[in-house]
């Protein structure tokens, strides 16, 4: 018969294993979520060169587009008589229509008023008096001693 420290000598034992296997199939578990997520995706740069040559067609087909609105001519509303002209052609035509205009007058820009000249008897004024009464109140009022 066994005694019951053979008995906690063998829990003690298969404790142990039970959690290193237990833990184990948890990293064997987290392996497999990880090769499921990851697994679809792209692992080489022929990904990331694929899409870099399909953002230069883009750029490409909109550049085409560009050059061939700015360069040529079309309706934009044929119902409107809306059309578009080259750009060159268009600088050319507003070119000519400033030429064709007169500038408009440009005004003399207001002076002010002229000051009398002070009379000969009367002193000429200091500095400190020129000096604006906001100025002058600030300075002569009184100061709070502590």
């Amino acid at each position: 018969m066994t005694t019951p420290e053979t008995l906690r000598e063998i829990a003690d034992t298969r404790a142990p294993f039970s959690a290193w296997l237990g833990v184990l199939l948890l990293f064997v578990l987290f392996g497999l979520i990880v090769l499921v997520i990851i697994g679809p995706s792209p692992r080489r740069d022929d990904y990331e060169i694929k899409r870099a040559k399909a953002r230069m067609e883009k750029l490409k087909t909109l550049r085409e587009e560009d050059a061939k609105a700015l360069t040529t001519y079309g309706w934009i509303n044929k119902d409107k008589g809306v059309a578009h002209i080259p750009i060159e052609r268009a600088m050319e035509l507003a070119v000519t229509e400033l030429a064709q205009k007169k500038p408009a007058p440009a005004y003399a820009i207001a002076t002010p008023a002229p000051q009398p000249p002070p009379s000969p008897g009367a002193a000429s004024p200091s500095p400190a008096a020129a000096s604006p009464p906001a100025a002058a109140s600030r300075s002569t009022a009184p100061k709070k001693t502590p």
